[in-house]
Formats: structure tokens, C-alpha cells, sequence
């Protein structure tokens, strides 16, 4: 059973910034693609970002273009999420992804402050 721990959330005020991280478990990490999600309060859950095996090609949502960074270290078997300039908007849970493999993280909270 693979185990995905996200961390790093937490309260900030607009306009600041936080990383987040994931740890997977298993170094079958490096051959999936990851993703970051997030579900706010009352929404569907969204991806906001996803990066390929190797780390070259990314996607973001157009809500997060240009102020999230997905990055990914695979001898921690870890991929982060970079998010600066950060809008009360971006309040929600966030998850990590293993896509493909449908393993997901127990989420870490984000609360921006206007």
C-alpha cells in the first residue's frame, strides 16, 4: 500500500506564500505522474497543477498560472507545490495524487487571509 503525507499548509495573509510537500513512500514514485488538488469549502475538488515522470513537462489550472510552481525530487520521492502571491480564493484542502495509481493524500489545509 503506497502512503502519500502531504504538509506544509497552514494561515497566511494575501499575497504571501507557502510550499507544500508530499512524500510518497515507495520509489515507485519516480515513474508516475503527480498532481496537486485542492477542494474548497462547498466546491468540487480541482487540479491545480500536475507534473510528469522525469519532471520536464507541467500543467497548471489557469487560476494558478504564474504563482504555482510543481516541482518534483525523485530521490526523496517527493513532489512540492511552490505557491506564492496567494489569494484568499486559494483557500481549500489540498491533495496530493499518485494519477493513475488512484493513491491520494489525507490533505493539508491552506487558509489565506485577506
Amino acid at each position: 500500500q503506497v502512503q502519500l503525507v502531504e504538509s506544509g499548509g497552514g494561515l497566511v495573509q494575501a499575497g504571501g506564500s507557502l510550499r507544500l510537500s508530499c512524500a510518497a513512500s515507495t520509489s515507485i514514485f519516480r515513474i508516475y505522474a503527480m498532481g496537486w488538488h485542492r477542494q474548497a469549502p462547498g466546491k468540487m475538488r480541482e487540479m491545480v497543477a500536475m507534473i510528469l515522470h522525469g519532471g520536464i513537462i507541467t500543467n497548471y489550472a489557469d487560476s494558478v498560472k504564474g504563482r504555482f510552481t510543481i516541482s518534483r525530487d525523485d530521490a526523496k520521492n517527493t513532489v512540492y507545490l511552490q505557491m506564492n502571491n496567494l489569494k484568499p480564493a486559494d483557500t481549500a484542502i489540498y491533495y496530493c495524487e499518485m494519477i493513475d495509481a488512484d493513491y491520494w493524500g489525507q490533505g493539508t489545509k491552506v487558509t489565506v487571509s485577506s
